[in-house]
């Protein structure tokens, strides 16, 4: 219903923003839309406020009608398991959200059946929200994960401050049984919180520029505001860079 898309990691996601916003780029886009992505069910713009207003009431009085028109099919333990356009994003989304990272690793003929029996873990109510999940069947993302079995494997992934490395917390045979990977995930994320310090955006941020930390994206950072097809390199969001590691920036990258 409303999708926060990486749009800094996909032209095409880019591109597909600006359909909401009349050509524009910004870093966030919001509108209902019908089950298969198709309809507008109401108009656009870059906010929830934008569009259903700063009322409370009358926000969940409007999602309310749309959702009677559309009664759920599925139950939500059967919702599409997360992915990402790669281990690198997802261990920069990762810290910056300060949530263990899932990454299921193998061929994809090894992983295909796990993309469907790990709904269950995934949308389970203990972990659902609290933890990031990554489908990938490269390999230049293994020496930036310490104490990695190179083996195709369930790995329970502890990211880095800055979202650039990773330890492993535990490792998994994809054959695990799901009793089983959802115990390891509770474990590793009662570890993660009891051990990980609460970040703070500014200090964070400071440090970051200090060490020189740089996260290059796939396309340039920033907004389009006046829609010309180009980032802006002036006023606000414009053609600011990705310095200072993990962390949500303003203008919506992750840092």
């Amino acid at each position: 219903m409303c999708v926060r898309i990486d749009s800094y990691e996909s032209a095409e996601h880019q591109k597909y923003v600006r359909t909401f916003l009349n050509g524009r780029f910004e870093n966030s886009a919001f509108c209902l839309l019908s089950p298969d992505g198709q309809d507008w069910l109401s108009r656009a713009g870059r906010g929830p406020e934008h569009v259903l207003g700063r009322s409370t009431a009358a926000c969940v009085a409007q999602l309310e009608r749309v959702a009677a028109v559309y009664p759920a099919k599925e139950k939500t333990t059967r919702a599409n398991v997360q992915d990402f356009h790669s281990v690198r994003q997802a261990l920069n989304v990762a810290s910056a959200d300060q949530r263990v990272l899932v990454l299921v690793h193998g061929s994809d003929e090894q992983t295909q059946p796990l993309r469907s029996s790990l709904k269950e873990v995934a949308n389970d109510p203990t972990i659902i929200g609290r933890f990031h999940i990554d489908f990938d069947s490269s390999a230049d993302w293994k020496k930036k994960i310490e104490g990695l079995k190179d083996e195709p494997s369930i790995v329970l992934v502890r990211p880095g401050e800055f979202g650039l490395e990773g330890k492993v917390m535990a490792q998994l045979p994809l054959t695990a049984e799901n009793a089983a990977i959802k115990t390891a995930m509770l474990t590793a994320n009662g570890e993660f919180a009891k051990t990980t310090e609460k970040k703070v955006y500014s200090e964070h941020v400071t440090k970051g520029r200090n060490l020189n930390i740089y996260f290059e994206a796939d396309v340039p950072y920033g907004e389009d505001r006046d829609g010309d097809g180009e980032i802006d390199r002036g006023g606000p969001g414009g053609g600011r860079s990705g310095r200072s590691g993990s962390g949500r920036s303003r203008e919506g990258r992750r840092r």
